[in-house]
């Protein structure tokens, strides 16, 4: 499995980071995961192609995680392509519904097909995935695709989550913010350590997304707030790059 960075920043992106995006592939199966802001332009620097996106799993509905998704769905039409599945939590058909009623000429472009899900078990371009809710200021879902990856999506740290990423090669975590930030429904890094070392969970990596431009200069003070309560393997992720698994 392959996981690709496309945008590891927030709703306040900078030069550096664009808003949420990854792409997973493995053996001809792939999926984005998440849409915002910048997303698209990635998909072009890093090489994959929105040609290549034709399954979009969205975690919630703010927008910067799903600000992209008319951008790549025109790309994708002007470029000849004629399918798109998106498929989200609940409410994900009334977005697009109402994204295409202020954007009638895209309506019919291409064959747009509309999936809703929850936390259990599903199929998603031809991975096996399951969700799992996060702790947010909306209804957002996180994924585990089998024992390779677990991404968190936006959520406060908790026991749950990171046992829910148990046995994961690799867990990407929201980390939006510094300690010295008062903040509800992201984790700071010592929420973050103290989570994951209270629940035991048994985790290969983690990588720090969703990151405000709060975080600048002040990486190694959070990953030090982190190790005081968890000794596993963490670091920062970055646009553009990716982790085989």
């Amino acid at each position: 499995m392959r996981v690709t960075f496309l945008g590891t920043g927030s709703a306040m992106p900078t030069g550096e980071r664009y808003q949420t995006g990854l792409f997973v592939e493995e053996d001809g199966r792939s999926v984005l995961l998440d849409c915002g802001s910048g997303v698209l332009h990635r998909l072009q620097q890093s090489g994959i192609g929105y040609e290549n996106v034709s399954t979009v799993l969205l975690t919630h509905h703010h927008l910067d995680h799903v600000s992209d998704l008319l951008p790549l769905l025109k790309a994708r039409w002007l470029s000849g392509e004629e399918h798109l599945e998106v498929v989200g939590p609940d409410g994900t058909k009334a977005l697009l519904d109402d994204l295409l009623d202020v954007h009638d000429y895209l309506q019919g472009r291409v064959d747009l097909q509309v999936r809703e899900v929850g936390p259990h078990e599903f199929t998603v371009g031809g991975f096996d995935v399951e969700g799992f809710e996060t702790r947010h200021s909306m209804p957002c879902l996180a994924y585990r695709f089998g024992d390779e990856f677990t991404f968190s999506a936006d959520s406060e740290a908790f026991e749950g989550l990171a046992n829910f990423a148990d046995g994961s090669e690799v867990l990407v975590h929201d980390c939006s913010f510094p300690d010295e930030v008062d903040v509800a429904n992201h984790p700071t890094p010592s929420q973050l350590g103290e989570a994951l070392g209270e629940s035991g969970a048994d985790i290969g990596k983690v990588f720090l997304t969703h990151l405000y431009p709060h975080t600048e200069g002040k990486h190694e003070e959070m990953l030090e707030s982190i190790e005081r309560e968890y000794d596993g393997d963490v670091s920062f992720a970055e646009d553009l790059r990716t982790v085989e698994l």
